[in-house]
Parts: structure tokens; sequence; C-alpha cells
């Protein structure tokens, strides 16, 4: 089945996309000092945009589909060669893409063992979700594209041999109006369903060795046993 959908270029493209940058920005900033290595893989334009101050990052590649980044190609077949990335950001891009495990895939060949990947997306157990139930919303951005919780993306990642450091949800709104910051129901949302935010950011890092380590066969110790010293005695004492 073709999954032909509208991807967003830039974030006024989405509802309340400048917002929503901002509140993404500011979750994100405490992580990038803790990023080190020479090259970061920024995929797709709305992860291009994202400012990212103090990151100790020698430079900073970004590649799309379009002539909009410095390196053009498909998330899926990456123009990288293998594990030279020490940090990787998909924001807003597994929505809308046909084979997002197979993105995941790319970003993991070209990663460093110990790298950074940084996934940012709509939360379908959100109230964002309304946007997909009405018909008059389910064409446009960011409701046409698919919505994968964050748990389906958490268990792809542990397929992979990631382990997630950083889970957050924000973003307490449907989004189907202006956002304002003083909604006493979006602080109501936040504090009694902290999981319900419209939009999550999993960071994880790419682990040396699988999670379940396979026991070597020869180290497997054998029982300490030996014969009672009286074993084969019985009759002996019997017959005295």
């Amino acid at each position: 089945m073709s999954f032909n959908v509208i991807k967003p270029q830039t974030w006024q493209e989405l509802p309340n996309g400048l917002w929503l940058q901002e509140a993404i920005e500011d979750k994100l900033m405490p992580w990038w000092p803790k990023v080190f290595g020479y090259h970061m893989l920024c995929m797709g334009p709305l992860s291009h945009a994202l400012e990212k101050p103090n990151l100790p990052i020698g430079r900073e590649f970004s590649l799309c589909e379009s002539a909009l980044c410095c390196l053009q190609g498909e998330y899926s077949r990456l123009p990288i060669q293998n594990g030279v990335i020490d940090a990787v950001v998909c924001s807003m891009l597994l929505d809308f893409e046909a084979n997002p495990y197979s993105v995941l895939r790319e970003s993991d060949r070209v990663l460093i063992s110990g790298g950074y990947l940084f996934i940012i997306g709509f939360n379908p157990l959100s109230p964002a979700f309304l946007g997909k139930m009405l018909p008059s919303r389910q064409e446009k951005l960011p409701w046409s594209g698919r919505f994968f919780t964050p748990a389906r993306v958490k268990d792809w990642l542990g397929l992979l041999g990631y382990q997630v450091v950083g889970d957050e949800r924000l973003v307490y709104h449907h989004l189907l109006s202006e956002i304002r910051g003083d909604s006493i129901w979006q602080h109501a949302l936040q504090a009694w369903l902290p999981g319900s935010g419209s939009v999550y950011i999993l960071v994880a890092r790419k682990l040396d060795s699988p999670l379940t380590p396979i026991m070597d066969r020869q180290k497997v110790r054998q029982p300490k046993w030996s014969t009672a010293p009286t074993a084969g005695r019985v009759k002996q004492f019997r017959s005295k």
C-alpha cells in the first residue's frame, strides 16, 4: 500500500509551529552539552532548524529529500558510510515516513557505538489526536501523518540495541487553536496525566553489546558434590 503524505518543510507549516519549536528547544537544551564528537546528522529540515546551543560537535550536517539541506538523499538509504556519526536528530520525521523502522535502522548504521539518537514526534495518546477524528483536519499537517506511540518507538529502539536515557512529554494541547501558556486545563492535564503531552522526545544511546548476553557454555560451573564417606557401608554396619 502506497503512503504519500505532505511532509512539513518548515516549523511554520505546523499549527503553532514556532511555539512547538521553542518548547522542544527548551527541553533539548540540557542534552546538547552531553553530546561529544565530530559529526551530527540532522535528518529533515525541522531537525536542522532547531537551535542547539553549547553543542560540542565539530560539524553539523543536514539531510533532506529536497535541496533545502546540505545533503540530499532518502532517509531510508543514507548516503553516508557506516559508523561515522556521533549523534542523529529526527524531528517530526517518523510520522511522515512509509517505513519508519527502516529510517531508524539507517540511523543505527551510521551511528558510532555510544552515539546519541534524538527522536521527536507526535503522541497519539494526547489531545492532539482529536484532529485525526475530524474529517476537515485529517488531510492537514500534522494529522495527515501517522502518530506512533512512544512505547512503540521504544520497542523499535530496543530491537536495535539502544538504551533510552531520556523520555519527555510536552505541549498539553490539541493544536486545533492557538496555544495559550496560561491555560488552567493544560496545567491540570500536565499534573494529572504527565504522559499525555502531544509531543514526545526520546533520547537513546547505541549500546556496545546486546541487551541479553549469551552465556558461554564452557564457563558454566558443574555442581560440586562428592560421595558421602559412609556410602556403601550400611551392610557392614548391619552385619555387626
